[in-house]
């Protein structure tokens, strides 16, 4: 029996490949492309600009892509197994339907960006930043998130299982319906007010922890 696998996109798994590195570039270099229908495995960029391209429909597995910048794209069904960001950013751009599955992507920017029904699984996003970006439908499992920064993000029916958010920047964003009780908080960054941590929900181990930022000493006894 197949293992379950969580995510959203609805592109078919067995897609064969339908566009070669070769015309990837191309059409990334004309500017506003759009690349549909199609997979691609173990295919290596670098120091590549997508120039807002559309991804409709594609997978990429295995890939790695350093100094890739998707900034202010469009991408649509498309999943990343397996796959190696480094020093990449997706600012600006509108993820529906996307999913991480296994990736290295430490540092990926998603600043001002758009995220609608979004999932990270078993992914390693330490120091991601997702500043100003709205997300709506969001879901990380078992996803390296510490020290990750959210500032002022606007996030609605998110669900985080089993994720590190220890040292997470949250500064600015309200955890209000968000459910934290299986991630680690540590060290989690928030306002002087802690209003950011106004309505979420947390474990009796945290909730003891997060007292001590109020300078409040529990008794053993």
């Amino acid at each position: 029996m197949a293992a379950k696998r969580y995510g959203f996109s609805q592109v078919k798994e067995h897609i064969g490949q339908h566009v070669t590195r070769d015309e990837l570039l191309r059409l990334l270099g004309e500017g506003d492309a759009t690349i549909s229908m199609t997979a691609f495995e173990g295919l290596e960029l670098a120091d590549v600009r997508a120039n807002g391209a559309t991804f409709d429909q594609v997978i990429f597995r295995s890939c790695q892509f350093e100094g890739v910048d998707f900034s202010n794209c469009s991408l649509a069904d498309v999943r990343f197994v397996g796959c190696r960001f480094i020093a990449c950013t997706m600012e600006r751009s509108w993820l529906n339907r996307c999913d991480f599955e296994g990736c290295s992507a430490p540092g990926l920017s998603f600043q001002k960006g758009r995220l609608t029904s979004v999932c990270f699984d078993e992914s390693q996003l330490r120091y991601a930043d997702f500043s100003e970006a709205a997300a709506s439908v969001l879901a990380a499992r078992k996803t390296a998130l510490a020290e990750s920064a959210w500032h002022r993000a606007r996030l609605k029916h998110v669900l985080l299982d089993g994720c590190d958010l220890s040292r997470a920047d949250m500064f600015g964003t309200s955890l209000e319906g968000i459910d934290l009780s299986t991630c680690d908080i540590s060290g989690i960054v928030v306002s002087s007010t802690f209003h950011e941590l106004r309505g979420c929900t947390v474990s009796p181990t945290q909730a003891a922890e997060l007292v001590t930022l109020l300078g409040v000493r529990v008794s053993d006894e």
